[in-house]
Order: structure tokens, then sequence, then C-alpha cells
């Protein structure tokens, strides 16, 4: 009986946030609506332009490879990587072959193989009828280019991948990588062994989200096995991804790098990084914000649960919230109710009317101050859900809102005192039978009284003096 092993290794191309373009001064803004202002000559691919290496572009790949652990380049270089069409104004790319910035690494237990640096290309549209239009904004834009190895078996892991190396990419700073405007594009190389045969390598394109890489490769899987069970052969070729259709379709058959015909760009100058201050490992290093997986650990260390730890983590605004409330005073046992405040109730309330993160206005003391209130059973969690919206949305002082509402718990012994005997009176049966050691008897009726004083009384302190009044009967 044959056995299939599905193989899989990605390519991630991701923009670069810097001022400007890879080798020239034109703006670097992937947000321009209008077509073809941000070019020059050089960008434009015009006869005797000189390209300038942006610096800041090789020092964003370089903090990646040191997020990666991976190795860091001394001497590295610039290559003409040639092939026609119509988004490449020169008639080639500038990239990185045999000598790019970062070589090794790894992400999310996945081996990377090198991370290079090159120039994005123009933006074709095709939907326009019989012609298509070409919007040379993105031409020349910084792109980093990572190439993992081909470790990947299961469409899971890549999807799991992709999903941490914009997080990555995001936490460093170096780029937004939203792939709905094409910011960071992924592209997966799948093939099917039998039997331990190598197979035959697919190259798939136009994966445009993360739910488009898991699904794409699952089709190409069966896809592939499919047809070796059949007796057919899998031929190596470039496929596109139809959004629609759920499926891959056949562009062209795959290139193999001497098709391109590599060399050394004559216009740029070698690089000896050891020689430039500003690319140096330590100054890098001491520029680098935390990581997520330092983050995880830390609020692993916690105590927080695994699920609520990714919130915090894929949600810098959040995250960085979370930690100023901790330092506001929120003490170590009161840590797991803030966080299921911050990340269930806090989270819900904000999607309930079309806001974010970004819209918090309460202070992270106020915040904290709410978790004490409720942990000092100021309040009840009813009341701490009545006064968070308010609080969240609007700012102030949790203890003033609560006041505003009526929402403050009412723990004075003489007044609950009465509530019991209240209480008590109407329901003598329910206090002897709690007399008589039914502890259920007890709690219906701390039920009656929380209802009498409409949710203001404090538990505790009802339940004692309830017990107290008992007792003395």
């Amino acid at each position: 009986m044959s056995i299939y092993t599905p193989t899989i290794g990605l390519e991630v191309h991701a923009e670069l946030k810097t001022k400007t373009k890879m080798f020239c001064e034109s703006p670097n803004n992937p947000d321009e609506t209008t077509p073809n202002v941000n070019v020059c000559p050089i960008c434009m691919g015009h006869p005797g332009t000189l390209p300038v290496i942006n610096k800041e572009a090789v020092r964003n790949v370089l903090k990646m490879g040191l997020a990666l652990e991976g190795g860091i380049a001394d001497y590295t270089e610039f290559d003409r990587k040639n092939y026609f069409y119509p988004d490449l104004p020169k008639g080639y790319q500038i990239s990185q072959y045999a000598f790019p910035l970062v070589c090794g690494g790894s992400l999310a237990g996945v081996a990377v193989t090198r991370v290079h640096l090159e120039e994005d290309t123009a933006r074709s549209m095709h939907e326009r009828g019989n012609y298509s239009v070409v919007d040379f904004n993105r031409a020349g834009i910084p792109l980093m280019e990572l190439v993992t190895d081909p470790v990947i078996h299961d469409a899971a892991t890549a999807g799991r991948f992709a999903r941490e190396l914009q997080l990555l990419i995001r936490s460093l700073g170096i780029g937004e990588a939203n792939m709905e405007k094409g910011q960071m594009r992924v592209e997966a190389n799948i093939s099917v062994s039998r039997d331990n045969n190598k197979g035959t390598k697919v190259e798939v394109k136009n994966l445009n989200s993360f739910r488009s890489v898991e699904r794409a490769i699952l089709f190409e899987i069966e896809r592939q096995t499919r047809l070796l069970e059949e007796g057919g052969r899998v031929v190596q070729e470039t496929r596109g991804w139809d959004e629609g259709k759920q499926e891959t379709y056949s562009q062209r058959i795959k290139e193999e790098s001497h098709d391109y015909r590599y060399f050394p760009d004559p216009d740029l100058p070698k690089l000896q990084l050891s020689t430039v201050p500003e690319c140096s490992a330590a100054q890098l290093r001491q520029e680098m914000p935390e990581l997520p997986a330092e983050r995880r650990a830390r609020y692993q260390l916690l105590g927080i649960e695994d699920q609520a730890v990714e919130t915090l983590v894929y949600d810098a605004k959040l995250g960085n919230f979370f930690d100023a409330i901790v330092n506001a005073g929120l003490k170590k046992e009161e840590i797991n109710r803030g966080v299921n405040y911050l990340v269930s109730d806090t989270l819900g309330i904000l999607k309930g009317v079309g806001k974010t993160t970004e819209d918090i206005v309460c202070s992270p003391e106020a915040f904290a101050d709410l978790i004490a209130m409720l942990g000092d059973e100021k309040i009840s969690s009813r009341g701490a859900k009545d006064i968070l919206p308010v609080l969240l949305l609007k700012g102030g002082s949790p203890e003033a809102i609560a006041r505003d509402k009526q929402l403050m718990q009412v723990s004075d012994a003489g007044a609950l005192e009465k509530v019991a005997l209240q209480i008590i009176a109407a329901h003598p049966k329910v206090a002897e039978e709690y007399k008589e050691g039914k502890e259920a008897s007890l709690q219906f009726l701390i039920g009656q009284g929380m209802k009498e004083t409409k949710g203001s009384a404090s538990p505790t302190a009802l339940r004692d003096a309830l017990i107290a009044v008992i007792q003395t009967k």
C-alpha cells in the first residue's frame, strides 16, 4: 500500500515600512490611491539612472534575522533578476541571490532557509474589460522575502507559521503585513511523495489570506494525491488560487533559478555590514522591542490561560494596556480576574458598538481600581459589567460611576441584619433546614436577600448576617 507524504515550503513577501522606496527617494506610501504619483526616473527604470540602497530597509531585514536567531551576513550584495513583465519597469528586478542578508533561523517550529531584500513590482489590474492597467506607485517599495525549509507537512502548520510571521513583522515595527492590501503575500511550494520517492514541486500563488493558504494547500495535496493514485504524474508548474471556486488552476510552467540569469548589479556597491555601525547586531538589539515569544513566556509566568495569552499577544494595544494595568497596582491574585474582564468583557463591549482597542479612553489606573473594587466586594460582578462600558468609552472613576448608578454594595452589618431578619421571617422552614445541616438552604436565603436588596448587598456580608441571625434563634 502506498503512503503519500506532503511536503510544503513557504515563500513570503512582506512590504517594509520605510519613508522612501528601496533604491530612490520616491515616497513609500502603500495607502496612496491616485495612480502613478509616487514615481521617479529611478523606480520607473529610465536609462542612465543610478539606484541608492535604502539603509533603513537593510536594518529592518537584519532585525528580522535577529528575531529568527538566524545568521546575519557580513558581506552581501544585490543581483539583477531578469524577466519581462509589464509590472517590471526595468525589465529586471533588483533582488539578492547568492548572498542574502540572513541565513537560517526558525519561527513557530519551522526552519527558515533565508531572508533577503528586493524591490517590489508595480501593480497590474486586469478587470478592465479587454485591457489591463498598471499602477507604478508600488514599484520599488522595499520587499522582504522569507523562504522556509521544506519541512512543513500539513496546512495547519503552514497557516500557523504565516500568522506568527505577520505578528513578528508588526511587533518589530518593520511593516504592517496586511494581506488584504497585498502588503504580505504568501506562496506555497507543495509536493506529494509516494513510498519515500521525491515528489514534484508545485508553486501556488495568489494567496491573500491565511484561510486561503490553508485551503490551497489542502486542495493541492488532494489534487496531487489523486493524480498519483490514478497513475498520472504531477507537472512542475506555477498555479493560482481561485477564491470563488476554492481550487488551484494552472498558470505557467515553473521557472528555475537559471532562467532568471542572475548576476550582481553593477550599479550598487557590495556591502561589508561590519563597517556600518547602524547595522551592527549590538546596535540593532538595543532597538528591538519585546518579541511575541518573550511576551508569551512573561504572561504564562503570571498564570494566565493560554487562550487569553494569545489574545494579549496578537492585540498589541490590548497587551500594552494590560501591562499598564498590572503596573498600576493590580494585585497578583487579581490578575486572572483582570484578564477575563479585559479579553472577554472589554472586547465584547467594543465589538458591540463597532469600536476597537484603539478607542479605549479609560486609564489603566481606573481599570485596576474597578478590579480592586470587585475583589473587595464594593461592587458585584453584575455591577462591574454595568460600570465597564461607561468606563471604557467615556472614562472617569469606577467608584463615581458606581455611586451614580447606585451600584455600590451594602456591607453595613446593621442594615444587613434587618434584611436577614426579614428574609428568615418570610422563610422560617428554610432557615430551620439550614440549621439541620442543609447547605443549599442558606444559598436560597442569600438569593432572596440579594433579590430584596436589588443586588446591592455584599453576598459575603449578607451570608454572615443570615448565619448570625439563624444561630440566635
